[in-house]
């Protein structure tokens, strides 16, 4: 069991104090700063395929097969599933035993201690913020291809006081923020349809490029290990593990696989962002591990569709000839441009609904964090009528749109990533933490073989970490050290566990 928090507990245990999961359930409930549960099952599951199935399926894929791994692309889109399956067992487990909003960083709270807590919901920020931006910028641009196909003309680029502004981004952003603000049922309905839509026209592109497969473009399946163009000059983008170990950088075999699945990762990110919706769920207990692996499945099932149809199609020397390769540069390749078009408002679909996921999930990582006085207290204010943080769903909405409105954002995609796979690695380690300390815990779901399944989803996440590049990991550091600052001038002393009585939180 947690001992009991005391309030002159010494700075340096004050770091590591945790917060009661029955207070942290209670604070749920706190009267101006509740949500409403209204979600079922299938509307997770439908949140997971929404924030998961966006321009990844249609261009990470044909990266990861020219660049890294060749026809064994569909082994390394495997091995990612199993690392995020893996880390999602752990959401799951504590979504189905903790349903209130923070996700990783509420089940780091109440497990590994209050600064852990701040550093993993900073790194949420980071991965919501950074995605919603990066996203809303691609939508901007795919929204032009879309214009350009159907002979539309409508500039997608005006210009304000001499400045070049890309309206797009500032325009689904805008929408999706007063969609979210008027209620979270309404939102999910939207993004029901639009998903839906998204799917049919991924299983619309699978069916049609089997059409053209050919299996001796799949031979051979791991293609022999050759070393990358201008050796190890470029220290900034080798992997960290290749720039520690010393390893000439090197692309196709085994290592060009695991290379493969660090890289494609980047197609199953946003599962983490369902459990932030924990407190949204009707019958949390039953309905959150049901829509989180339901989603889960789909989504694997149709990218391994596309990667099969995708290297069945052309030779992975193609796509490696070509400097963005897509699945668009194989169709084009077998002499059917029209499905570059489908692919286009795939993309443009896709990307619509991501952007509403990321707006919900980082709306709800500040509240809790909010909630909990870690950052100001009346950024968690819900309106009374809609049960939404109308507040910080603005705030949200705001920096989502000028980062992908006026910066270049999308040289921090890699940022997604490590902020990700962080969060996946603490809530794994997590679950074996809250097994120990608190055992008779009511659980919805429970990871089979912990804590063996647990640690290996731990160490999975933080190899896929070291295969970014050492800018990243620099990045990453400059970020991690921001939000230690802000932690010490003001969340550390304004948490609403370092002044509870004591007894009053654990």
């Amino acid at each position: 069991m947690n001992q009991p928090h005391r309030a002159q507990a010494s700075p340096s245990r004050s770091l590591f104090r945790t917060k009661s999961i029955e207070q942290t359930i209670a604070d749920s409930t706190e009267p101006g700063r509740e949500l409403r549960r209204s979600l079922t099952a299938w509307d997770l599951m439908i949140l997971g395929v929404a924030v998961a199935v966006g321009a990844g399926i249609f261009s990470v894929g044909a990266r990861a097969a020219g660049s890294f791994a060749g026809p064994a692309v569909t082994v390394s889109f495997m091995l990612a599933a199993l690392a995020c399956a893996l880390a999602i067992m752990c959401y799951a487990e504590f979504a189905s035993t903790i349903p209130v909003a923070g996700s990783a960083y509420t089940y780091t709270y109440a497990t590994l201690g209050e600064f852990l807590a701040w550093i993993i919901g900073w790194d949420l920020i980071l991965e919501l913020l950074t995605a919603g931006a990066v996203i809303a910028k691609y939508w901007g641009i795919y929204l032009a291809t879309v214009f350009e196909l159907f002979d539309v003309h409508i500039p997608t680029t005006v210009s304000v006081f001499g400045l070049a502004v890309d309206w797009g981004p500032l325009f689904i952003v805008g929408v999706f923020t007063a969609l979210l603000i008027l209620g979270t049922k309404m939102s999910a309905r939207v993004n029901n349809v639009f998903t839906v839509i998204k799917v049919g026209i991924v299983v619309f592109v699978i069916v049609v490029g089997l059409t053209y497969f050919n299996a001796d473009n799949l031979v051979p399946f791991i293609p022999p290990s050759v070393p990358t163009d201008g050796g190890s000059a470029d220290a900034w983008s080798q992997s960290l593990f290749s720039w520690l170990t010393g390893a000439a950088p090197a692309r196709y075999g085994v290592a060009g696989v695991l290379s493969g699945a660090a890289l494609v990762f980047f197609a199953f990110i946003g599962f983490d962002v369902v459990a932030t919706s924990a407190e949204e769920v009707k019958d949390p207990q039953r309905t959150l591990p049901l829509g989180i692996f339901g989603g889960l499945a789909l989504v694997t099932l149709l990218y391994i569709g596309v990667a099969i149809a995708l290297t069945g199609m052309v030779p992975y020397t193609l796509l490696a000839s070509v400097e963005n390769p897509s699945l668009a540069t194989a169709f084009i390749a077998v002499g059917a441009p029209w499905a570059a078009q489908v692919i286009s408002v795939g993309i443009l679909v896709g990307l619509t609904t991501v952007i509403m996921v990321l707006l919900m999930g980082l709306s709800r990582v500040l509240l809790a964090m909010s909630r909990d006085g870690l950052l100001p207290r009346w950024l968690s204010v819900t309106s009374d009528t809609r049960k939404t943080p109308v507040r910080l769903q603005l705030i949200s909405g705001a920096a989502v749109a000028l980062l992908a409105g006026f910066t270049r954002v999308e040289i921090l995609e890699e940022m997604i990533n490590i902020g990700t796979l962080s969060a996946f690695v603490l809530v794994s380690l997590a679950v074996v933490v809250l097994r120990r300390t608190r055992p008779e815990l009511k659980r919805g779901y429970r990871v089979p073989f912990s804590p063996v399944l647990p640690i290996i989803s731990a160490l999975l996440c933080f190899y896929l970490m070291l295969n970014l590049t050492t800018l990243t990991w620099v990045r990453f550091a400059v970020w991690l050290a921001i939000g230690a600052a802000i932690y010490f001038a003001y969340g550390r002393s304004h948490a609403r566990v370092g002044r509870a009585p004591a007894g009053g939180q654990a």
